[in-house]
This record gives structure tokens, sequence and C-alpha cells, in this order.
């Protein structure tokens, strides 16, 4: 009886799993180390989300709704919350923010117990025409909140034109998202 030689190893089986496992470490670090900032946001060019929130607990601040951000005019819509150390830093630009007058500035506070949410206002001062409460985070997830502080520009139509993910910088406030401010001004040409 002659012995058949053993069969060759097949080297792709035996390489499949690691480069399997290197493709999705690769994919996770990415996710882990990439810039948020750069993710693109699915919403731009699309109507904002509806917006039928409560008012915070005992805070007597003005409401907004959807109707408001198709007012006609550019709405900035700021999501924060009283625990968020860049909120806390990007705060004194929003009120710089709320002086101009063409547009109006909302805001969603974020996952936040009401009594801090008011005495976060009442301390660093309230920047926002009107402001309701996402206690559950429910309407987050409709804006595609990735993490606060986010601050969208919408235009007059009430459809999102510029999504800021993380606080917003002094640069950014007379540069960059001063210049959305006034693309958002213009109406988006239909098809």
């Amino acid at each position: 009886m002659t012995d058949a030689p053993p069969p060759k190893p097949n080297y792709i089986l035996i390489a499949l799993p690691v480069i399997l496992f290197a493709a999705l470490a690769l994919l996770f670090w990415k996710g882990l180390f990439g810039d948020p900032e750069t993710i693109p946001s699915a919403l731009i060019g699309r109507p904002a989300p509806q917006v039928t929130l409560p008012a915070i607990e005992g805070s007597g601040f003005p409401l907004f709704t959807s109707a408001d951000l198709k007012g006609g005019g550019v709405s900035v819509v700021n999501i924060w919350a009283s625990w968020c150390a860049p909120c806390r830093e990007e705060h004194p630009l929003l009120l710089e923010l709320a002086k101009r007058k063409d547009i109006h500035l909302y805001g969603i506070n974020y996952k936040d117990d009401a009594e801090n949410a008011r005495r976060f206002l009442g301390t660093l001062g309230n920047p926002f025409a009107a402001i309701v409460g996402d206690v559950n985070g429910r309407a987050a997830v409709d804006w595609g909140v990735y993490g606060v502080p986010e601050t969208y520009v919408i235009d007059g139509q009430g459809v999102i034109r510029f999504k800021q993910i993380g606080p917003l910088s002094p640069g950014e406030l007379t540069g960059s998202f001063a210049a959305e401010i006034e693309k958002a001004k213009t109406p988006l040409k239909q098809d």
C-alpha cells in the first residue's frame, strides 16, 4: 500500500481570517480616531426634523416648533447640555451670535436635568430666542446628533443647510460659520 502525499495547505484559507481581522481593526481604528467633523450629514438639503418638544421644566423660556424654522428667515439651532464642557466653552460665542438681527437662535437642551439647565443659563446668560428640552434624547437621534454641542443652519424654508459638529470657535463665528449663514439666505434651486 502506498501512502498518498499529504494535501498541500491552502494558504488563502489560512490567511483569510487574518485579512478579515486586519480590515475590521482598520475600520474600528478609523472610527475611533477619525475626525467626526468630516462625517457628512445625511440631513443637509433636507427639511429639519419635526420639533414638538416640551419646555425645560420650570424655566418659563419661550418654546419653538417646526413652524418657527420655516418662518422665512435663517434659523440657527444649537443642541447643548449643562454637563457638556465644550458647550460651556462655546456659550460666550452663542451670546455673540444671538446679537445678530438676521438670524433666530434656538436651543435644544439635550438629556439634561431641568434644574441644571436653568442654572447654566441663569449663570452664563440665555442666548436663545426660544428653547426646548430633549430629556430622553429622541429628538437628537432625529437630528443625527453625534454629540453635543452641535449647531445647525436652517434656511427660511426649514431646510438644513449646514451642520457644525462640536463647539464653534471664534474664527468660525466670523469666518466659515458666518459664510454658511449667508449662503442659507439664498434659496436653494429646485430641480
